[in-house]
């Protein structure tokens, strides 16, 4: 039997990645399912390193005043600086490897926790940035660092102090972060079509929930009720890269998430993802990683 991708959710992450801290534990309270803010450079100093490439149900919003912080987004290396947003949105793969010096907010949610009393699904849909395809970075200016850093200051210190207790006033000042954040969110495909913008966010909302069972261009050209040219122009005018490679990549990512998390064998993490000839698998995984399934399995357990 073959053991299907886990996504973590927050209790679960935190669990894994993390060394037992009393103290920031006590911070978290007990419903860091939900909500949970804490300082960046708290979180940093227990992490477990390095976090494998993994997925989380939840949102993770990182905020820095001070400091860089890099991240594997994806197939991305993404860095971010003073006065930037990383956003991971929930189901995304990421992973992180080295103690880097910053300081800041790190806000993990749900989208139970943004609905509320208060917010609604129109809402929701305003944050692109929460998306899979959305762009992972938002940088601001001082000022608008400046107001960000006050509301999460003062939604740190509400859960700091009670947890969720005033769960209506922390939901509000957040949401005032989050729509600071929408104001001066840059999407990845500003001046381009906007059909083919379109195209490709549902094309990439596809690829990951149907990359174990379909491999061709033409399964989601299909979906997607556009021929198989037209689609494949559409994703390289937006992402500079073909449907092809896109398919190949998340395999890929989706092979390295398995290999961490479970025991299977290569053959078997093959299978799982829908490929039947093994040493095909182990090509393609070289092709991408430079090393074989087996070669970063053993990188994994030696980290």
């Amino acid at each position: 039997m073959t053991k299907k991708i886990k996504t973590f959710n927050t209790n679960e992450f935190l669990d894994e990645f993390m060394q037992p801290d009393p103290r920031l534990k006590q911070i978290i309270k007990q419903d860091y399912g939900r909500f949970f803010i804490v300082n960046v450079q708290d979180l940093i100093k227990i992490s477990k390193l390095p976090v494998p490439p993994t997925r989380a149900t939840t949102h993770t919003i990182i905020f820095l005043t001070a400091g860089v912080a890099t991240m594997k987004i994806g197939f991305h290396q993404v860095e971010i600086h003073k006065n930037e947003c990383l956003v991971v949105p929930a189901g995304q793969v990421f992973g992180y490897d080295k103690y880097e010096v910053n300081k800041g907010f790190i806000c993990n949610f749900d989208n139970d926790f943004l609905l509320g009393k208060i917010g609604s699904n129109d809402l929701l849909k305003e944050f692109e940035y929460l998306n899979i395809w959305g762009n992972p970075i938002i940088k601001l200016n001082s000022k608008q660092a400046k107001n960000l850093k006050q509301v999460l200051q003062r939604v740190f210190d509400e859960y700091t102090e009670n947890g969720l207790k005033n769960t209506t006033m922390i939901q509000s000042y957040f949401i005032a972060g989050l729509c600071e954040l929408q104001s001066v969110y840059e999407p990845l495909s500003n001046n381009k079509s906007k059909t083919a913008i379109t195209l490709t966010n549902r094309f990439k909302e596809l690829l990951q929930k149907y990359i174990t069972t379909k491999h061709l261009v033409t399964d989601y050209a299909s979906m997607l009720n556009v021929s198989p040219n037209h689609l494949n122009k559409s994703i390289k005018e937006i992402t500079q890269k073909p449907v092809t490679k896109w398919i190949d990549e998340t395999l890929v990512l989706e092979a390295k998430v398995l290999l961490f998390q479970t025991n299977n064998s290569i053959n078997e993490i093959a299978t799982e993802l829908g490929i039947y000839d093994p040493s095909y698998f182990s090509r393609l995984f070289k092709k991408y990683e430079g090393v074989s399934p087996l070669e970063y399995r053993k990188m994994i357990e030696k980290s």
